[in-house]
């Protein structure tokens, strides 16, 4: 291992995303001497921009968030890992933090929580009051796992495992644009379809009325959009649309299924 990288495999799952990744590996290369791609047959050259990037690249049919970052974890070389996603960026700031955690020798926890903030198109920076959630992102292999759950990407720790939360934070790129992040939307609404009927979970109807509002209010509120503009309230928009989508689609599913088994389709 380079005496200036960590002991520590950094894994990304792809899909298309030769316009961003290679900043997200760009941001990690000092700190580790294992990056890998995880490219989902992407068609846009991804796994070319990512290998010139000092990345390994392995392809992988996409099977499902959950099951796909398993399988990231399966290549990794050290026994510590660190997730992002190829949206993401790991500021200057933050990979310092990594690296003193191993100044001397092991981390002092199992697992580490990161705050993970969106940035929207035309902002340098996290806003400072946007919101973030802090998911495990860096653990060791032997005391966590990501869920399998094809929608769900979370690490499952072993118990009593010890977990703390690091100060810096992940940058999000997350929004090329509305559209795309409508369609991408969407077609994440039919693998959270797919999902709620594989586990047998029935939605009211009453939610086909109340999820739009309810969650404008949520994102544009509770999610502080307010406070970023215009991109603010449309993304509030596209979530609310989005969580929708969600619900109209299952009851759109329910009723086809009722009818198929009447006869009537």
């Amino acid at each position: 291992m380079n005496a200036s990288k960590l002991p520590l495999s950094v894994f990304i799952i792809a899909r298309n995303e030769a316009d961003r990744i290679g900043r997200t590996i760009d941001a990690v290369r000092e700190i580790s001497d294992d990056v890998i791609v995880v490219d989902s047959l992407s068609t846009d050259g991804t796994q070319a921009v990512a290998a010139e990037r000092g990345a390994r690249v392995v392809e992988h049919a996409f099977e499902g968030y959950g099951m796909q970052k398993r399988f990231g974890e399966t290549l990794c070389r050290h026994d510590w890992m660190l997730n992002v996603d190829a949206d993401e960026v790991v500021p200057a700031d933050l990979a310092e933090e990594i690296r003193a955690l191993f100044a001397r020798g092991e981390p002092d926890a199992d697992g580490f929580r990161i705050r993970i903030a969106e940035i929207f198109p035309g902002e340098g920076a996290p806003h400072r009051f946007a919101y973030a959630l802090a998911p495990v992102r860096l653990y060791r292999k032997d005391k966590g796992t990501y869920n399998p759950s094809p929608v769900h990407d979370r690490v499952d720790l072993v118990p009593g495992a010890r977990v703390k939360k690091l100060r810096g934070t992940i940058h999000h790129f997350s929004v090329r644009s509305l559209g795309d992040q409508m369609a991408k939307l969407n077609r994440y609404t039919d693998a959270l379809v797919d999902d709620l009927a594989a586990r047998g979970e029935t939605i009211s109807m009453f939610r086909l009325v109340a999820e739009f509002p309810a969650n404008f209010v949520k994102a544009y509120l509770g999610r502080r959009h307010f406070l970023r503009g215009a991109y603010g309230f449309m993304t509030a928009m596209n979530f609310a649309f989005y969580r929708y989508l969600r619900v109209a689609k299952h009851i759109e599913m329910r009723q086809r299924a009722r009818a198929e088994k009447e006869g009537r389709l």
